[in-house]
């Protein structure tokens, strides 16, 4: 069977549809990353700075979560959450998205504080500053630019991740390819499309970041 006959041409057609589910694929991205980020800087800064209760809190937190597949966690917030709290399909996965990529995030942002020379905490304490104004003003704006990398390579494995909304039944990107998939009897053809479409995604954004690290980069600084 060629690729051009008339159930191909159908997938071809169906482009547009499938575009329209990028829209909500980037949606739930976008509000993941952004929870997960602050989540995850948060508990970081209490691993790294916190006293013994948050730090202990921060390592059970990512040890345990980084242990769970992301599909039962979806599957947890949307079942057994919805027992006690309706929480509808898109929030589900958007909040179980952000409690997932938290867990690796605090492992990037933990690594990005400690590998600041514990000679500039020390220099501006000396210096008069208090210990939160150490670690805000002098420590964690370097610490950010060094995450920078590891963050744009885990903001890249949460757009592909969120393909796993579809389970829930959200027409994303995913979803719709299995409408067009089983419409046209062209599964093959429909993935080969929508793994296209991933693959655009994922490189501009990598792109896009490796800009932003070049742009934010201080020369002569060590890395």
């Amino acid at each position: 069977m060629g690729l051009m006959n008339s159930s191909a041409i159908k997938v071809f057609k169906s482009i547009p549809y499938l575009l329209e589910g990028v829209g909500i694929t980037l949606e739930i991205t976008v509000i993941a990353l952004a929870l997960g980020t602050v989540a995850g800087l948060l508990l970081a800064l209490c691993r790294v700075y916190g006293g013994t209760i948050l730090h202990t809190f921060a390592l059970f937190y990512s040890r345990i979560i980084r242990s769970l597949p992301l599909l039962v966690i979806l599957f947890m917030l949307y079942f057994l959450g919805s027992e006690v709290v309706n929480i509808p399909a898109f929030w589900a996965v958007v909040i179980g998205l952000a409690i997932h990529t938290s867990a690796y995030q605090i492992e990037i942002f933990r690594g990005a504080l400690q590998s600041i020379s514990k000679g500039q905490m020390e220099a501006a304490l000396a210096l008069g500053m208090s210990k939160y104004q150490s670690i805000f003003a002098v420590i964690l704006p370097q610490s950010l630019r060094r995450a920078i990398p590891y963050w744009a390579n885990e903001a890249s494995i949460v757009l592909k991740d969120s393909s796993m909304a579809y389970v829930l039944g959200i027409a994303e990107l995913m979803r719709r390819s299995e409408y067009v998939s089983a419409r046209t009897a062209q599964p093959m053809l429909t993935y080969i499309v929508s793994g296209l479409i991933y693959l655009i995604l994922t490189y501009a954004f990598t792109r896009s970041m490796s800009k932003i690290e070049i742009k934010v980069k201080i020369p002569g600084l060590e890395r």
